[in-house]
């Protein structure tokens, strides 16, 4: 269950009885295989508050490495080139997999993201945006897609903040990234996996794109000011 993700990071297990129930198991082995995990550092028992999935399960790039790649200039770019190999293969197979109940997850996320780019809501909006994408992680039914995917989340939704902070502003960018994201949610619920795979490549390039343009006129400007203060 926590591989395939009907488990998440710091869910509540459900009751003892539910789960020796559902695995057709005593509950005394039930106790025995609920230890091995919390040794093994998939579960937290809080004492009388249950038992819990690990909230470190998928965080492989902790925060010493985070700040090497935020104070790297290329790293997001290096990260928006991986995310174009990783973010392909996903929405490939969640047009290819996505059942009813993953579309309506999908949809969910899709509606609340819309609802913060309407009010504006940045941080809400940064997170709605991420899990949009998780959720269509979720819906290719591939374990080890949906654990690489959560393994970067932190990494993702720092790239996704810094991305939009800067390209936000201009005018255009928001509405066509949010263009974007329905383009791809279209392309999966009509399963239609190459067209959902270049959906997902067009959004990142187009992100990509709009970078380098904010970039060559941060230089720009950066070069004007100098020559000011050179007058002056």
């Amino acid at each position: 269950m926590i591989l395939e993700g009907s488990l998440k990071p710091g869910q509540r297990l459900p009751s003892e009885r539910d789960l020796a129930v559902q695995f057709e198991v005593s509950r005394p082995s039930l106790r025995e295989a609920v230890q091995k995990l919390v040794a093994k550092g998939l579960l937290v028992s809080r004492q009388g508050g249950g038992t819990f999935v690990s909230e470190e399960i998928g965080s492989a790039f902790g925060d010493p490495l985070m700040e090497l790649f935020a104070s790297h200039p290329e790293a997001q770019y290096d990260l928006l080139e991986f995310r174009h190999a990783l973010e392909g293969v996903i929405a490939y197979y969640a047009a290819l997999r996505s059942t009813e109940a993953d579309r309506q997850a999908i949809l969910r996320t899709y509606e609340e993201l819309e609802g913060y780019h309407k009010t504006k809501e940045f941080e809400k909006e940064v997170q709605a945006d991420l899990d949009f994408h998780l959720r269509i992680a979720e819906a290719t039914h591939n374990m080890v897609l949906l654990h690489a995917m959560r393994a970067l989340l932190a990494l993702i939704k720092k790239n996704i903040m810094t991305n939009l902070e800067h390209i936000y502003p201009r005018r255009g960018h928001r509405a066509k990234i949010h263009g974007q994201h329905k383009v791809l949610m279209d392309a999966i619920f009509a399963g239609k996996p190459d067209d959902a795979r270049n959906a997902a490549h067009e959004h990142l390039a187009y992100v990509e794109e709009a970078l380098l343009t904010y970039s060559k006129e941060e230089t720009r400007l950066e070069r004007s000011l100098r020559r000011a203060n050179m007058g002056s």
